[in-house]
């Protein structure tokens, strides 16, 4: 009997890796990580010198927090493993494309805008390296859009709704649904920009681009900001020491 409930308990946490690596596998599929070699040379320069700074304000700010409150480590881990887990999903769109959530409001709320701009960036190159998720000549366009811009947005909106007394669980949503979604926005203009439409040009191709993703990545934005939210109240509860010194401006409501 022992020997059959050591089984049985096996089977989950093996099923569960099974179904990990189907869902992280690598596949030839148009994906909103801008491909490996997709853009053209100068607009994979210019994306990455474009973020070079955020990057660097980021990596100032993380070293600031850890030296005053070297407990944050753990907090932090979690924001990255967060949105390394949720922008690794793949969700089918249309025309062979995909989409994915982005993970990147929760951390933008807790640590701010240019911290997350280093723990995305990071969480891409691990991607590009390990699940061939995005690549390493597009990882400043990749970085720009899900490590800046979407930090940037979420924080704003986040900020914006605790200005007003919105309640935390609605202004943690909204930023992680306002996040996700300027990221695709992000995308979509930067596509049009290397690839304008010949009829149309840039305003052309975004639309093309914008309306590839629109169908999967909003109910993807309202799943990830509903996942954000629950994220945020197990931290509440658990972690409040933590919390404590982030200067929120969280209540109990």
């Amino acid at each position: 009997m022992l020997e059959e409930n050591r089984t049985h308990n096996l089977k989950i946490p093996g099923a569960l890796a099974t179904l990990a690596m189907i869902m992280l596998m690598p596949t030839p599929v148009y994906a909103m990580h801008i491909m490996e070699g997709f853009l053209p040379v100068k607009w994979a320069l210019f994306w990455s010198v474009a973020s070079l700074p955020f990057i660097i304000t980021g990596v100032i700010t993380i070293s600031r927090k850890l030296k005053k409150n070297p407990e944050l480590k753990m907090l932090l881990g979690v924001a990255g493993a967060f949105a390394f887990v949720l922008s690794a999903l793949k969700i089918p769109s249309v025309t062979g494309s995909s989409s994915h959530p982005t993970g990147v409001g929760l951390g933008s709320v807790l640590f701010g805008p240019f911290v997350m701009s280093v723990l995305g960036c990071i969480v891409l190159l691990f991607q590009a390296l390990l699940l061939a998720h995005g690549g390493i000549t597009t990882l400043g366009a990749n970085t720009f859009s899900m490590a800046v811009v979407g930090p940037l947005a979420a924080y704003g909106v986040f900020r914006a709704a605790r200005s007003i007394k919105i309640s935390n669980g609605a202004a943690v949503f909204l930023a992680a649904f306002c996040g996700d979604l300027m990221t695709y926005v992000t995308t979509s203009l930067q596509l049009a920009l290397a690839f304008p439409a010949e009829v149309g040009g840039v305003a052309a191709s975004a639309v093309k681009f914008l309306g590839i993703f629109a169908v999967t990545q909003l109910p993807l934005a309202v799943s990830e900001g509903l996942l954000s939210v629950v994220v945020f109240n197990f931290l509440t509860a658990h972690s409040s020491q933590e919390l404590s010194v982030l200067d929120l401006g969280i209540t109990n409501r």
